[in-house]
């Protein structure tokens, strides 16, 4: 199925009902009519991070279902899926036959040998200091052989994703063939997973390095091209890295939209939100939230540092349920460019503040994704965070099929759907957009038309009270959006 402009889910195989079959049938039997696509977050076996280290690509997780689910799915929803184009687990049988065989594996150039890498088998300390880290340590593991020797080897991120060596033929071999079997899977679109980080070079931080990922993309869309599946890049980092990848035709994420979008909420202020939405890219996925937390390099230089400083101080003084103690070291958070918190809990857990940025969010250039916890307004998992001392998981809650469909009750939620189904259905989101300046700072309008079709979203950023009126072609007038 091709990918579609209609809101697409995010969501774990088991955050929705305990697995692949309960996701299904809660999809079709309640939300058929407001997402057309479903991002299925890892569901291979994995070791770690919940599904980001896999172990293969050919097999589903026994405990989420089989291909046939995923099959099922396809049917009635545009479907993407993860490739960590990073790393693979160090389960996973390339490592196990690399630590058994050594320099007598097939898999002997599978990962980053460090005595390979670097000129004298180890970096110096301004080697390591320039190299892009999200984690305070130097990127390597031991690696133990069978034989009794030590060897290092690179590993950026959990210990458990062990970095590709994505020059040797062998993984090229790997990236293919995985590539290809997702592709005849179901697959719409693929995302490429930690995509930055796989390009290294010595005397360089070892992200985004051009030329080197400009072929990496190539290839991996080459791969997919004549099974008509897309990719999509995923990138956390500064917003020109955006700007760049569509130049280049490839689809992005608009990762910076959510904390600009929470500065706009705050403030009451439309200035930097309105300078981000005429210069976005149009070929884009936008968020507001995902299975990681809100991001804050995405925004620098679209906000000040005094701004997103002013922004983080708002959401834990506003925000429903947050403390700065859950993005550190004590709920092992390390990632000091992420806050931890439901979009929901952000806003405070208000209904009229959350439904005009999901309105935003829908009237943004790019298909929107909404990820399960907020597509229903879920407020922050306390217990969760607490039992597992992770930061994410406060916004990473397991829904039963029964709690989805209580869920469904609540007017903050009846009030989305139907926000989410004219989303998808009137024709003018296919055509041109247009966002109007205001010497109203409190103010926002933006607009869409196609034909005679026509959509206008105005806000009132304080009061967070806004209106959607549209044209009816069959009565010849403009109407208003009741009930969102």
């Amino acid at each position: 199925m091709s990918i579609k402009n209609e809101i697409m889910l995010i969501t774990y195989a088991d955050s929705m009902g305990k697995n692949l079959n309960e996701l299904g049938s809660l999809l079709k039997t309640h939300f058929k009519d407001v997402v057309s696509g479903v991002h299925i977050l890892p569901f291979f076996p994995s070791s770690a991070d919940r599904g980001f280290a896999p172990l293969t690509y050919e097999e589903v997780d026994e405990s989420f279902g089989t291909w046939h689910d995923i099959e099922d799915l396809s049917k009635d929803f545009y479907l993407m899926f993860d490739f960590m184009i990073n790393h693979i687990s160090r389960s996973s049988k390339y490592y196990k036959d690399f630590v058994k065989n050594k320099d007598n594996s097939p898999y002997a150039d599978f990962f980053i040998r460090y005595k390979d890498f670097w000129p004298n088998g180890e970096p110096t300390q301004e080697d390591i200091d320039i190299i892009y880290k999200r984690k305070p340590r130097a990127p390597y593991i031991e690696v133990e052989f069978e034989d009794g020797t030590t060897e290092k080897i690179w590993c950026t991120f959990d210990s458990e994703q062990v970095d590709l060596n994505l020059s040797a033929e062998v993984t090229r071999k790997f990236v293919r063939d995985s590539l290809v079997h997702l592709a005849k899977k179901g697959a719409s679109i693929i995302r490429l997973d930690a995509f930055a980080y796989a390009t290294k070079k010595i005397g360089t931080n070892c992200f985004f390095i051009e030329p080197d990922v400009w072929e990496l993309l190539d290839y991996a869309k080459s791969i997919l091209e004549p099974y008509g599946v897309e990719i999509l890049p995923e990138i956390h980092e500064h917003y020109s890295i955006q700007l760049k990848l569509a130049e280049k035709g490839y689809w992005v994420y608009d990762f910076a939209l959510p904390m600009l979008l929470l500065y706009t909420l705050y403030s009451g202020s439309n200035k930097r939100l309105v300078n981000w939405l005429k210069q976005c890219p149009r070929k884009q996925f936008t968020t507001l939230d995902t299975h990681d937390g809100i991001g804050v390099v995405d925004v620098r230089d679209l906000l000040s540092d005094d701004e997103i400083e002013q922004t983080k101080e708002y959401l834990f003084s506003r925000g429903a349920n947050v403390k700065r103690i859950y993005n550190t070291t004590a709920y092992n958070n390390l990632d000091i460019y992420q806050i931890n918190c439901t979009y929901y809990s952000a806003l405070g857990n208000n209904d009229d503040a959350y439904l005009l940025a999901r309105a935003i969010q829908f009237f943004a250039p790019g298909i929107p994704q909404v990820y399960y916890v907020g597509l229903l307004a879920g407020e922050n998992d306390i217990e969760l965070l607490e039992k597992t001392k992770v930061g994410r998981n406060i916004n990473r809650h397991y829904y039963t099929k029964e709690e989805v469909e209580e869920n469904l009750k609540r007017p903050v939620i009846k009030r989305l759907f139907n926000l989410m189904r004219f989303r998808n259905s009137y024709p003018a989101f296919n055509g041109d957009y247009k966002i109007l300046d205001t010497n109203d700072e409190q103010s926002l309008e933006i607009s869409w038309k196609k034909d005679e079709f026509e959509a206008i979203l105005k806000a009132d950023l304080k009061t967070h009270k806004y209106t959607i009126s549209y044209f009816d072609p069959q009565d010849r007038t403009y109407r208003n959006l009741t009930d969102c």
